[in-house]
Order: structure tokens, then sequence, then C-alpha cells
């Protein structure tokens, strides 16, 4: 099921699970008190972890539809959130700075990391759960060991740019990194070096998602000009420019298993597109 749904974060305070193929709204969770920052699916598909600035995370039933689980400890805005692969546990970040591990079983803390100096923008787990990697407004990309909570790496810029949302790639030798500079960057998490980076797009001021299109061969991001962009990985040359939302294209995500991308605008747009790579070349929405 999370391969093949949509779900829309929104100030509204509330969650929509959307039918990609049909454009059909299938349900809407209701019980924050306050907007909606992240959304993350378990990757058994069965859960929905959402982060609110409510200071809660709430795990979802997608059987239900009913709160499965209410996280609590943060003590400002949580602003991400992500299930590890054995859906076991989930990491957290927020606007108190810190990293939280979190037993979704037992919906309790395990550890609280003083991860970053500034708000948490971005948190994710490797392709085994092994590692947590972290980013903030600080500049900073951290990497951390998910068993005893160790800094095991800090990746940083000359300029440290804000840095809005980190990915693993599927090896997890690389993380690709948005920075608010207009930048798109590949770190080698073995050797903290920055490899390769892309540009073109437009990111100075929103919080703007990156991913790994499907198949890995190229990036693609949102873009504050209302565009997608896609980059070829390796020669970092732009290779398509998608174009029909009116506003800040803020989100993008990829679907794992089928050539489908889907990207989400903010205030004047509001909408979500579903982009279908019909020939290997050419995403059409």
């Amino acid at each position: 099921m999370a391969q093949c749904l949509l779900q829309l974060k929104a100030a509204d305070k509330l969650v929509k699970i959307w039918d990609p193929e049909h454009g059909e709204l299938l349900d809407t969770f209701e019980g924050h008190t306050e907007g909606i920052s992240d959304i993350a699916w378990s990757s058994d598909g069965e859960f929905l972890a959402s982060a609110s600035d409510d200071k809660t995370i709430r795990i979802w039933s997608l059987e239900t539809g009913e709160v499965a689980k209410v996280l609590k400890g943060h003590t400002n805005f949580v602003f991400c959130v992500n299930f590890n692969p054995q859906c076991n546990l989930l990491v957290s970040g927020g606007f108190d700075e810190t990293v939280r591990v979190w037993d979704v079983a037992r919906a309790k803390p395990l550890k609280t990391l003083p991860a970053h100096s500034d708000p948490v923008t971005a948190v994710t787990f490797n392709h085994d759960g092994t590692l947590i990697a972290s980013c903030a407004m600080d500049g900073l990309i951290r990497l951390w060991d998910t068993d005893s909570g160790q800094c095991l790496k800090t990746l940083a810029d000359d300029d440290n740019p804000i840095c809005s949302h980190v990915k693993f790639s599927p090896n997890s030798k690389y993380i690709l990194a948005s920075t608010q500079d207009s930048t798109i960057r590949l770190w080698n998490t073995q050797t903290s070096r920055c490899v390769k980076t892309y540009t073109g797009h437009t990111n100075r001021t929103y919080s703007i998602f990156c991913d790994f299109a499907p198949g890995g061969a190229y990036i693609v991001s949102g873009s504050e000009d209302s565009k997608v962009y896609l980059w070829h990985l390796q020669n970092r040359q732009i290779v398509q420019v998608l174009e029909g939302h009116r506003d800040v294209v803020i989100a993008v995500a990829s679907n794992p298993t089928r050539p489908m991308i889907a990207s989400a605008s903010v205030e004047k747009d509001l909408t979500i597109h579903v982009w279908v790579d019909t020939n290997a070349e050419t995403l059409d929405s």
C-alpha cells in the first residue's frame, strides 16, 4: 500500500491519503492540533507517522484509519520523521535541535541526541537501519550509529548553507543533500567529501525535498520557480524540467518500484502532480 498511495502534509492539521492512479481521495486522518510538517510510511505499508507543530508524532494504522500511537517528548515543533526499514524504530527531529530515536511498539523514546545547534530539518535511516543521517539549519549533516547514538561523522561545506533535506543512496555509500544556496550535493559517506553538485533550480527560502529518481540514474528536486528538475546522476546535467505547478514545488518523492514521481506545491497551487515515465526517458503528468 505504501508504494501505491500518496500522502499530503498540510497546515490544516490533516493527513490525506490519495490514489495516484485515479486522483481519488481515499481517507483523511484527523487528530493533530497544529500543522503537520512531515509524514513517513513504514516499509510494510501498515503505518504512517506524522510530525506536527503540536510537539507530537502520531502513528496511524492504515487498516483502521485510527491513531495507533502518540509519541511525546519533543519540547518544540516536530519537523521531520522516518521509520527504520524494520519498522520497529522511528527517528524524529525538531525545532528543539534534537534527534530522537523511538521504540515504535512501546511508544517510548530510546535516545535523545543533542544533534545540532539549530532546528533539525530532516532525518533518515540508511538501507539496513544501522545509520541515521540528520541535517539542520546550522548547515551540518551528521551521521549517527543507531545502536549507540554516537556521532560518527559530520559533513560540512565551507559556507554551511542551511540544509533542508537528506537522503541515503540505496547502497548507503552516498547522501544526497538539498541546501538553500540553490545547490544539491552528493556526499561520499566513507570519505566525507562532496563528490558532485547539481544546480539550475532555485532554492533560497524553502526547505525543499530532493530524491533519487526511479531507477537511480537521475536526481529530482522541486524548485521555487514552480518547476521540477531532473539531473543525470553522473554528468550532473539537467535532463528535464517538468512544468505544471503554479507555486513553489516544495516536495518530491519517487516510487520505489514504479517509474513514477510525485511533486507537491504550496499556497497559490496546493496540488500534487504525479509524473509517469512513459518511455524510460520522458516524464509526463
